[in-house]
């Protein structure tokens, strides 16, 4: 099996269109807009470590919050090295302030150093380690970026101490983190530096997961809930809080991708088929319980009470990302482009100023806030019929933040002799074995324009969407199709190739087992999901049904494809209960893609509607 590789981002340029608009918004508002909430909460006075007696104590996890908010700030530098002037002061000024307060052994935490210096590594629950991976990402991104090394050698200090406090000394109360991230993050220290020695503490704390009954089992009372009921070479199915979960596996495939096991190879590929076959929504949203934020069982997919936190949605994306260099299979890029084009892009507003923590599927608006039998969220604290500029728990904006810096990583695979696209977008891709242009308007359009020069690559493969059944290539031949992929085998040193995908609009069911989405349909456009918002359909959501067999119309307002379906509601009654008749009036049902939901006035949404 040859070697495959993801292509760095740093190649990658969107071009004028989908993308390169949602790249922008981040660019030129998410990113200030987040900072500047940071500033306001104290995200960043934690890493001053300028807390004084009566002032907000920062939190465990502050530090992460801005960890994430600097490795997108380093993202965006790498694309434009004459930018963020500002930005770096302010990062220079917290990496001065973390080198000198850091404690002379290498132990690195605000919180702790500042607020509980005697519990320090006591509680398997205080992010401890999960801020220091988040620390440790950002520190690479900043020393890839500028140069700079003073970050990352602060980080490789507190690595230092970690190492000595977990496998040398042993003298933490714990063994494992309770929230993974550190596994990965040591994995790209490993990949920056290529010191083995961060790779095999990335393994000790992999490896020693779920081996021991002495591991506390933590506030939350279950073992599952930090995925330690087993060792991971032995877990079948996802358990406990989804984002944990999601970053576990990521580090496991990174992991396995670097030392060749094999067992761990297996047991990524049982848990990814078990969050994707029972465990995901049709969004791309994982974890459907807002107690814990976390899986449940098979099948178990609520629509009004959906969690769905977007850092989940983005962990399955990471997770499907390292699979992907893993085999040359079509599913895995399937997932990240439904993820991508759904669950990611719900969770920030469409001005790009305020976020969702969770991404439910259905809204109603009349019982939110309300005393019902409606489950109310626990983190946000907040009304879920807006999105809002932070949270209490605010790990989601810097989150999007970073992914979508460096959302060119997710497009392109390679192997010596062979370039793999994985997603499609207007985008240009320079790298020493090909220019390539490339032009389309998906996800709104089916064309795909390839225009390559200086081409090094015999081969081409192409993705074939799993929602596509029917497809066309002009300008080669094809050779065949392999794990997904269209395959080109000569190429050429220059070449202008079409890839025409057919685009559908196409209704979908789900298991029955699914309970909550018994006799409904939702309906999609590529990889688009669609849902109903009540300000275009003014009736009761759950009174419409949709007639699967008519002809579904495909129309541009204002720049967004709207699907026009043919669709009945129930006659109205006065009574609270009366007799059942069939009486129902048509209508024409306007969906809108789910991404853009709660961007106008607040009004309820479904994606799961009625079959008639």
């Amino acid at each position: 099996m040859k070697k495959i590789n993801n292509i760095s981002f740093v190649n990658v340029d969107f071009n004028d269109g989908f993308w390169r608009s949602k790249y922008d918004v981040n660019k030129n508002v998410s990113i200030h807009n987040v900072y500047k909430r940071f500033e306001e909460t104290g995200r960043f006075d934690a890493l001053r470590y300028n807390w004084e007696e009566g002032k907000p104590i920062p939190h465990r996890f502050y530090d992460s919050d801005a960890a994430k908010w600097i490795e997108a700030v380093s993202y965006l530098i790498m694309k434009d090295k004459d930018g963020y002037a500002e930005q770096q002061k302010i990062i220079d000024e917290c990496v001065d302030c973390m080198a000198e307060h850091q404690l002379e052994n290498g132990y690195l935490n605000s919180h702790f150093i500042q607020i509980e210096p005697d519990k320090i590594f006591t509680d398997r629950d205080g992010h401890e380690l999960y801020t220091a991976g988040h620390l440790i990402e950002a520190a690479i991104a900043y020393h890839q970026a500028t140069g700079k090394r003073k970050f990352l050698d602060v980080m490789i200090k507190n690595v230092e101490c970690i190492e000595k406090t977990f496998v040398v000394d042993k003298s933490a109360q714990f063994t494992t983190g309770g929230h993974e991230e550190i596994e990965l993050a040591l994995i790209k220290l490993y990949d920056h530096t290529g010191d083995k020695k961060y790779l095999d503490l990335a393994m000790f704390f992999i490896d020693s997961r779920g081996v021991s009954e002495e591991q506390p089992i933590g506030r939350y009372g279950s073992h599952a809930y930090s995925q330690s009921h087993l060792p991971v070479r032995e877990q079948t199915e996802a358990l406990g809080h989804a984002v944990r979960a999601g970053y576990l596996y990521t580090g496991m495939i990174n992991a396995a991708l670097r030392t060749g096991d094999q067992a761990l190879f297996d047991a990524c590929e049982r848990l990814f088929d078990n969050i994707v076959n029972t465990r995901m929504y049709i969004t791309g949203g994982i974890g459907s319980s807002n107690k814990g934020e976390c899986f449940t069982v098979s099948y178990d997919l609520p629509n009004l009470e959906a969690y769905s936190e977007t850092c989940a949605g983005l962990a399955l994306m990471f997770f499907a990302h390292g699979l992907q260099e893993k085999r040359l299979d079509s599913k895995y890029a399937d997932i990240i482009e439904k993820v991508m084009y759904n669950n990611l892009l719900s969770s920030v507003s469409e001005d790009g100023k305020s976020f969702f923590y969770e991404n439910p599927l259905e809204l109603f608006v009349a019982a939110i806030g309300r005393e019902t039998a409606i489950q109310q969220k626990h983190w946000t604290k907040m009304p879920l019929r807006q999105r809002v500029e932070i949270f209490s728990c605010s790990c989601c904006p810097p989150n999007l933040n970073r992914t979508i810096a460096r959302l060119g990583d997710f497009f392109f695979t390679e192997t010596d002799d062979t370039l793999v696209v994985q997603q499609y977008g207007a985008l240009s891709l320079n790298n020493d074995k090909i220019d390539l242009t490339v032009n389309t308007k998906y996800p709104q359009e089916n064309t795909v324009r390839f225009i390559g020069s200086n081409n090094k690559y015999k081969k081409l493969m192409f993705r074939l969407p799993a929602w596509c059944n029917q497809y066309s290539v002009s300008g080669a031949a094809i050779s065949r199709i392999e794990g997904g992929y269209i395959v080109l085998d000569n190429a050429g040193e220059s070449f202008d190739i079409t890839l025409t995908l057919t685009m559908a609009p196409t209704f979908l069911r789900s298991n029955s087992k699914v309970r909550a989405n018994c006799g409904r349909v939702a309906l999609t456009y590529g990889p688009t999901v669609y849902c109903l918002e009540r300000i275009d359909n003014p009736y009761e959501l759950n009174a419409v049904s949709v007639d699967i067999d008519a002809e579904v119309k495909v129309v541009e307002v204002d720049g967004v494809t709207e699907l026009l379906a043919q669709g009945y509601v129930d006659k109205d009654i006065d009574e609270l209960y009366a007799p059942a008749t069939s009486d129902k009036e048509p209508v024409t049902l306007r969906y809108r893609p789910y991404r853009t939901f709660a961007n106008r006035e607040e009004c309820d949404m479904v994606i799961w509607v009625r079959s008639n």
